[in-house]
């Protein structure tokens, strides 16, 4: 038999990073969800949680994770359909659900979604936030029961719905390209002027440079994580980059951005991966992700 008090003793852990806390919501000591913990962890051989501040999930422990979102969503059914089942003192705790996104759809068209979802429903939301690029490895590893993904295949036990394209100008302002782009923007003009690249993951200015120019380039180049960050890193003339068009085309019609390259955009393919076992519980999830993309994505 599953032993569900230790699941859910796992489960609380990482989720609200800690033993203590975990304690306290599930309304038990500490040592009893310690005692939980490393019995189900003996029991299976295999460690569930990293201890730390905060704990976080081994690999294992997040699909055991994932499972439990799975059962809590079954049991709140259960509970709408019988709510005589439900024991005196018994403390229900609101479902989380572990979703993956990239940090431009969430600046642009994804938070509406999430609030109209949020909103409507009891459930909790965990977003994490990868390069749209990576994030169908969260999917593939157990971290997350959907993903907004540019991959187009079918993540193995997963729906796909394809969204749209993320178009992407590559902007800088008129101060910048007269400093740098005097001479015009071409291959030896853009490996001397500095960029700004999201993180390591981050590959658009390459992708932009190699559709344009059938180039592969090295230019200088800022980090700066953050999507705001990048449209006021251009807007003050710290480096040229790849703006999501939602962001920029209102400094662009003012004459505050300027395209490198006009008419050059970068479409990147979008996609929705939810995890088959949830997939039917959460058709209102994935309809309001639908939506909100069909609002502001690039269709086909």
């Amino acid at each position: 038999m599953l032993d569900y008090a230790s699941m859910r003793a796992v489960t609380m852990v990482v989720q609200t990073g800690s033993f203590e806390k975990a304690a306290a919501a599930l309304r038990v000591t500490p040592s009893a969800i310690s005692q939980r913990v490393k019995q189900l962890e003996e029991r299976l051989g295999t460690v569930l949680v990293i201890r730390g501040q905060p704990c976080t999930a081994t690999e294992t422990g997040e699909w055991l994770c994932r499972h439990m979102e799975g059962v809590g969503m079954l049991e709140e059914e259960l509970m709408q359909r019988l709510p005589g089942l439900a024991g005196q003192g018994d403390v229900r705790q609101p479902v989380t659900l572990h979703i993956a996104t990239n940090a431009d759809s969430l600046g642009t068209w994804f938070m509406a979604a999430a609030t109209r979802f949020a909103i409507r429903s009891d459930y909790l939301l965990n977003i994490a936030l990868d390069d749209e690029d990576h994030t169908a490895d969260w999917l593939q590893r157990g971290r997350v029961i959907a993903a907004v993904t540019s991959l187009a295949e079918p993540v193995t036990g997963c729906r796909r719905t394809a969204l749209g394209f993320m178009r992407y100008v590559a902007v800088a302002s008129p101060a910048f390209m007269l400093r740098h782009f005097g001479e015009g923007v071409n291959v030896e003009t853009l490996a001397r002027a500095p960029a700004v690249t999201f993180n390591l993951k981050d590959r658009l200015q390459h992708r932009w440079v190699r559709q344009v120019f059938a180039s592969e380039l090295a230019f200088p180049t800022h980090w700066l994580p953050s999507t705001q960050g990048f449209l006021e890193a251009s807007l003050a003339g710290i480096g040229w980059c790849m703006n999501p068009y939602q962001l920029a085309v209102p400094h662009i019609k003012t004459g505050r951005l300027i395209e490198l390259v006009p008419g050059t955009p970068l479409d990147v393919p979008l996609y929705w991966q939810i995890n088959r076992l949830v997939a039917d519980r959460l058709t209102a999830l994935t309809q309001d992700v639908a939506e909100a993309a069909a609002r502001q994505l690039v269709r086909p």
